[in-house]
């Protein structure tokens, strides 16, 4: 069989499902989130090495997270146009070079700038490998399959865990250096397993997919998972930091800690994916950003280490699910445009990842106290709560969840019209 002929054949196949994508997509995001979040980790040894203060430590962090999240909407845009199985191979080979520059030349704070900025090309796996795996599969799989791929946000776990430990033993420019192990590995596994969906949609015109940019449920989409992604990774980048300086651990004990809130988050991202489908995304977390918002108010307070732990998980718990729910709704909205809609809320949700570690490292710096900085995240979670309940009272779409609109088949951001 000729090469036309085969392509001819995978068009007319049935494209529903293709497990082996599903797992390369979260073997990369999982790899990628390690990196991303690799300084923040790593932010106890750096800082003691490098002498930074609070708002140096916060910056450094938060860096990577900004850098990613602007990364997110081209790379989506590249990813709708040439295909995620190409891009997400671009992106592998490229991490490799903030590596090494951190591993053989990162020894002042300017120069770890510019390798967080490097880094973030990690961060922007998310608009590029879910669209990957979301394209094998109809609408309503799509809060499963998104959740499972997405819960490659586990990587923050396995940096926490395993950087900090390796730091202790050899110091963290030679755990720069280890990275580049499993990135090769994941580099040749994803090579080998992921595939590009022949159900693709017809490449389009820049206005065209541009035009996703003028749908209003994208930013209402882009305000919610600033508040659930953005306290997800910008806590899992700072909370090594939080646990040190506010509570005196070491670094080891901080990363365990971290990980296994991160681990409480990460793994049930999918439950709120698969919860989303079966009650609707928009009901669900209406729910968890009243918690959100609960327990941030909670941790104002900086109770005794046991007490702020049992919060910080609760919390992580609720950004977890509330994530997955925020991805159950944007595969029905934009079918046509999921990576560059992926692309703009990552970017979005990422931009509050990088205000989270930034404003509290701010308020400690001048306040020497994490409390208002606290304070200020929970009441952006409960102005977000009132909009969406707005939402709810006011159109139709953020009524059913666009459950209607995946049925009928009819574009889903007509069905969400006031």
């Amino acid at each position: 069989m000729t090469t036309t002929a085969r392509e001819r054949a995978a068009d007319a196949a049935p494209t529903y499902g293709h497990k082996p994508t599903v797992f390369a997509a979260f073997l990369h995001f999982d790899l990628s989130f390690m990196i991303w979040v690799l300084l923040g980790a790593l932010g106890v040894s750096i800082s003691e090495s490098l002498g930074l203060g609070a708002a140096q430590k916060g910056l450094m962090v938060a860096i990577p997270i900004l850098s990613g999240s602007l990364m997110r909407i081209p790379l989506g845009l590249l990813s709708d146009r040439f295909g995620g199985r190409r891009v997400g191979i671009a992106m592998l080979l490229a991490l490799f070079v903030p590596l090494v520059v951190g591993w053989q030349a990162g020894t002042s704070l300017g120069v770890l700038f510019a390798v967080g900025l490097m880094l973030g090309v990690a961060g922007a796996s998310f608009a590029v490998v879910l669209p990957l795996a979301s394209r094998w599969y109809p609408p309503e799989r799509q809060g499963l399959v998104m959740g499972i791929a997405a819960a490659g946000n586990s990587g923050t776990v396995v940096a926490n865990l395993v950087a900090p430990r390796i730091a202790a033993i050899v110091g963290w420019h030679n755990v720069l250096a280890l990275t580049m192990i499993p990135l090769a590995i994941v580099l040749a596994a994803f090579s080998f397993l992921a595939k590009d969906s022949p159900s693709r949609v017809a490449r389009q015109s820049l206005a065209g997919y541009l035009t996703v940019l003028r749908e209003r449920e994208l930013w209402w989409f882009c305000l919610f998972y600033s508040v659930t992604f953005g306290g997800y990774v910008g806590l899992s980048s700072f909370m090594p930091l939080l646990l040190r300086d506010q509570y005196h651990l070491p670094a080891v004990t901080a990363g365990y800690l971290t990980a296994l809130a991160a681990l409480a988050g990460s793994a049930l991202r999918p439950v709120g994916g698969w919860v989303a489908d079966k009650l609707g995304g928009v009901r669900l977390l209406s729910v968890l950003l009243g918690g959100i918002a609960a327990m941030y108010a909670a941790a104002s307070t900086l109770p005794a280490i046991a007490a702020m732990f049992a919060v910080l998980v609760t919390a992580m718990v609720c950004l977890g699910l509330g994530n997955g729910a925020v991805f159950q709704l944007v595969p029905q909205c934009f079918r046509r445009q999921i990576g560059i809609a992926t692309g703009v809320v990552g970017a979005v949700g990422g931009l509050g990842g990088f205000v989270l570690p930034t404003m509290l490292g701010q308020f400690k710096q001048h306040t020497d106290s994490y409390s208002a900085g606290f304070v200020v995240l929970g009441a952006v979670a409960l102005v977000a709560l009132t909009l969406l309940r707005v939402l709810m009272a006011r159109s139709e779409g953020w009524q059913t969840s666009w459950r209607v609109a995946a049925r009928t088949g009819e574009p889903a951001r007509r069905k969400a019209a006031a």
